[in-house]
């Protein structure tokens, strides 16, 4: 997603509630509703499982993808599978633009090892995932993959990577399930639902204060997850007569609303993508529903500001993706014409991780496989090692907020 956060980190205060998401901030255009021309996303905190406020991780050490300027290697391609056109598109965009950098950086350092980055629209469409999976895998250039995306289509899609033995280094797929599979081909490149979930429904109870929340998901595999976490973390925080389960690409909510109202909440946490939070929390508005609005990654967009207006204001976001640093974030505006923004990072650090892994002679399926999962180094966004699951060994949620 376009849009960048700040670097400066914020304490947030008990009086600011959260809202999951993805996103930074957007720049308007002619012709756009301007009523939230100066609104954005601004990190402000990571935070433990507790919710509690924990120092930035160092990054300063980041592996830079164009490596030494010496590699060879044979032509061999590298694959980036999600969504880049439908209503969540700028979420796959930020994860190609960030693997575009990285091979990129490399080609141009490395005149004797050209590296292809191929990319494929899923649509986030777990349907149409599983028709793009076999055509990655049919393609013998290829021999690691940044993807897929979204949590439905990395579950539809995870056996046949792993059949075939082609790393999967997902920099945005969330749902916990997803390392329970026993593909050994699967890499998460940032936490799961189960870290946010627990740490964010802790932050609400235990830094917010708040008493009673209404859950919203959207019955995907990512929002039903990440819901069902917060339900079970918020315990009797979480109000049984407004647990809700809306339907992805719904856009009237009237009667969802209408039960939040009645029930009265301090917060209202929302599972799912900003395509549905928008009008959802424009409706709310609308609504005179005066709890506070969270959501998970999914909303974490500039899109969800652009498309909500000032019904966003005060929106608390959370992510387990991290802010770019200072540096990335220049050199990546300046090449895409755009601030980087939820999973930029996440997407260059993986996209490094596979060029550098071809740098140091793992050059087949294989030989990839095995470099990645004996990975230890950092990136620009954290630490990358995996455990024997493909979950990341050390993981941090980010708190952001919509001003």
């Amino acid at each position: 997603m376009p849009g960048r956060v700040t670097q400066r980190a914020v304490a947030l205060g008990a009086a600011g509630l959260l809202v999951m998401g993805m996103a930074g901030c957007t720049q308007s255009k002619p012709g756009e509703n301007t009523s939230q021309t100066n609104l954005k996303i601004v990190e402000q905190v990571p935070i433990d499982a507790n919710g509690k406020e924990i120092k930035p991780p160092d990054v300063s050490a980041a592996v830079n993808a164009a490596g030494d300027g010496k590699a060879t290697c044979p032509p061999l391609s590298i694959a980036m599978a999600g969504a880049l056109t439908g209503p969540d598109a700028q979420l796959g965009i930020n994860i190609k633009y960030g693997a575009q950098m990285a091979v990129d950086k490399h080609n141009a350092a490395n005149p004797g090892c050209q590296i292809q980055l191929k990319t494929f629209d899923t649509e986030g469409d777990p349907q149409k995932a599983t028709q793009i999976a076999p055509q990655i895998v049919d393609d013998a250039s290829i021999i690691g993959l940044v993807g897929p995306a979204f949590s439905g289509e990395t579950e539809a899609t995870g056996n046949t990577f792993n059949q075939a033995g082609l790393v999967a280094a997902t920099a945005s797929a969330t749902n916990v399930t997803l390392s329970q599979k026993g593909w050994r081909t699967f890499f998460r490149g940032l936490g799961n639902d189960g870290s946010q979930g627990e740490a964010v429904a802790n932050y609400l109870k235990n830094t917010v204060n708040a008493n009673k929340v209404c859950v919203v998901d959207d019955s995907t595999a990512y929002g039903a997850g990440l819901a069902k976490v917060m339900r079970d973390t918020l315990g009797p925080v979480a109000q049984g007569n407004c647990n809700i389960s809306v339907k992805k690409g719904d856009k009237d909510f009237s009667a969802a609303v209408t039960q939040i109202k009645t029930a009265g909440p301090d917060a209202v946490f929302y599972a799912g993508y900003y395509a549905e939070a928008a009008p959802l929390v424009q409706q709310l508005h609308d609504g005179g529903v005066t709890a506070k609005f969270v959501s998970g990654d999914g909303t974490k967009d500039p899109e969800f500001v652009k498309q909500a207006g000032a019904a966003s204001k005060d929106a608390i976001l959370s992510c387990p993706c991290s802010p770019a640093p200072a540096a990335f974030a220049d050199e990546y505006t300046k090449k895409f014409n755009q601030p980087p923004s939820t999973y930029s990072t996440e997407g260059y650090d993986l996209g490094t991780i596979m060029v550098t892994g071809i740098d140091s002679g793992a050059t087949t399926r294989p030989q990839l496989l095995e470099y990645v999962r004996s990975y230890n180094a950092p990136g620009v966004a954290r630490q990358y090692q995996w455990t024997d699951t493909g979950e990341l060994t050390n993981t941090l949620i980010w708190i952001y907020k919509v001003q």
